[in-house]
């Protein structure tokens, strides 16, 4: 089982990885709380995903592409041990943030975000907080356990998921389960990742992966980034 990232192309998936498609169930303010059941798209085994977001087969690849001048090229960084994290911890968690893995796909904003219910430090907002992390489809989000030293990663079967965002309305990340490989155009190999989102509209500043751009527009990408103390 494999992902290779084709040059200014689609992804070519190998190794018959199981697809599906599936939603977020979003809360009254439109932030996800879960995801809804997921629905099997049939493929023959190996097969293309778009990852210029303008196919006319989604999730399937068409060769527009090529017609349209698609610049793919990579920028993310290969090994996660090289990509910028945060530490934001409590005296009975710690919360392990690799920011520029998001997909904006929001679960950590519930009950004020996940920043304030670390705060808080009691058993309902630590829970909290576990379960927003453990939602995250990018893996940006990691929540250890100080006393038993548990993380919150789940464990997943091979497979992946097109999000459709209900609370934006709009087509998500593709959702990348399990630890799949995951080869770059010139053949170098990313980290491998139980989980990780790549960009299906063809807009992100970090592709391979998704940024949140298929619906963040220009000047909030900017705000986030700033947040977090990038220029």
């Amino acid at each position: 089982m494999k992902i290779k990232v084709s040059k200014n192309g689609p992804y070519l998936v190998s190794g018959d990885i199981p697809l599906y498609k599936v939603k977020f169930v979003v809360d009254e303010d439109g932030n996800p709380m879960s995801y809804d059941k997921k629905e099997k798209i049939e493929t023959n085994g190996s097969y293309a995903l778009c990852r210029c977001g303008n196919s006319s087969n989604k999730p399937f690849c068409d060769g527009t592409h090529s017609k349209i001048d698609f610049d793919g090229e990579e920028v993310a960084t290969l090994n996660i041990e090289d990509v910028y994290s945060e530490n934001i911890e409590n005296e009975h968690i710690n919360l392990v943030d690799h920011y520029m893995y998001c997909d904006h796909s929001r679960f950590c904003l519930r009950h004020g975000g996940i920043r304030k219910l670390i705060k808080e430090d009691n058993n309902d907002s630590n829970e909290k907080a576990k379960d927003e992390a453990t939602n995250c489809p990018s893996g940006r989000l990691l929540i250890y356990d100080k006393k038993t030293g548990k993380s919150t990663e789940p464990k997943f079967e091979k497979e992946i998921n097109m999000i459709y965002d209900e609370g934006q309305h709009v087509n998500g990340a593709i959702w990348v389960k399990g630890g799949i490989p995951l080869e770059s155009a010139n053949g170098e190999e990313y980290s491998i990742r139980n989980r990780m989102t790549l960009c299906q509209c063809g807009k992100s500043w970090n592709k391979p992966f998704c940024n949140g751009r298929h619906w963040v527009n220009e000047e909030k990408q900017l705000m986030f980034l700033k947040r977090w103390g990038f220029d």
